[in-house]
């Protein structure tokens, strides 16, 4: 029995070999190797729906401000300010709006909901702001027809016409508010938010629904692009499904 025990003590204290060690780590590098990559997916999801959750609070607001000012939209004559210079469409002209329906306190540096959790631009180069609001609300159908080029939205103002919540015909289908960058999907090259046909986005629609869209799902505006600032039609119009192929 002694030599029994002796012999199972040596056979503890050789531990493991090279072979068992290099078996083990390959395992657990083989493990990470699945897991990461599992792990980096889910976080970018949760980021997309933290995305999605920050629209769905500004519909909440924006609701409340239309209950205060007789059904309309916010409005305001183009540029809203000029130092720094910037439009009520840009996330940076239209937030004070509907600050007063948000939590106390927000600016650039505490943006809150107005901020994608995904956006690595905004906070340095839009003061915090992630999401833009529709030319379409604050203007009529004919402007919005009028308008052929995405210049036009910021280099040549049109007198701001205030649009009633009843105007809107088609309201599962026309963008209210939506991400401007493409934060959740790469492009492929300069990301032109909504001037370009690349990335996929979260909109939120006049009807309050939120939706993760690519670019090439948008219908073609005024300006030949998928810009939720020109739609064909202004309010009355709308943007999604595409009517047609680019």
């Amino acid at each position: 029995m002694r030599q029994i025990c002796e012999t199972i003590s040596k056979r503890n204290a050789r531990g493991f070999s090279l072979v068992e060690l290099l078996v083990v780590i390959a395992v657990i590098a083989l493990t990470l190797a699945i897991l990461i990559p599992a792990l980096g997916k889910a976080r970018s999801a949760a980021r997309r729906l933290g995305c999605a959750s920050n629209l769905r609070q500004i519909n909440m607001a924006l609701n409340m401000y239309l209950d205060s000012n007789e059904n309309k939209f916010p409005c305001a004559e183009d540029p809203v300010s000029t130092r720094p210079y910037y439009w009520l469409w840009m996330g940076r002209g239209w937030r004070s709006f509907i600050e007063p329906y948000l939590a106390a306190g927000i600016d650039a540096n505490c943006p809150s909901v107005l901020l994608c959790p995904q956006d690595r631009m905004a906070r340095e180069k839009y003061e915090g702001t992630s999401y833009s609001y529709s030319l379409s609300f604050y203007h009529s159908p004919e402007q919005i027809d009028a308008m052929k080029s995405a210049a036009d939205t910021y280099s040549n103002p049109q007198p701001s016409i205030p649009q009633s919540a009843s105007s809107v015909l088609k309201p599962s289908a026309k963008i209210i508010i939506g991400e401007w960058l493409s934060n959740h999907q790469r492009t492929d090259g300069t990301d032109g938010g909504w001037w370009c046909w690349q990335g996929r986005r979260n909109y939120l629609f006049a009807d309050g629904q939120v939706s993760f869209i690519r670019a090439e799902e948008i219908r073609r505006a005024n300006d030949g692009l998928p810009d939720a600032n020109l739609t064909v039609g202004g309010i009355k119009g709308w943007d999604w499904p595409a009517a047609q192929k680019r």
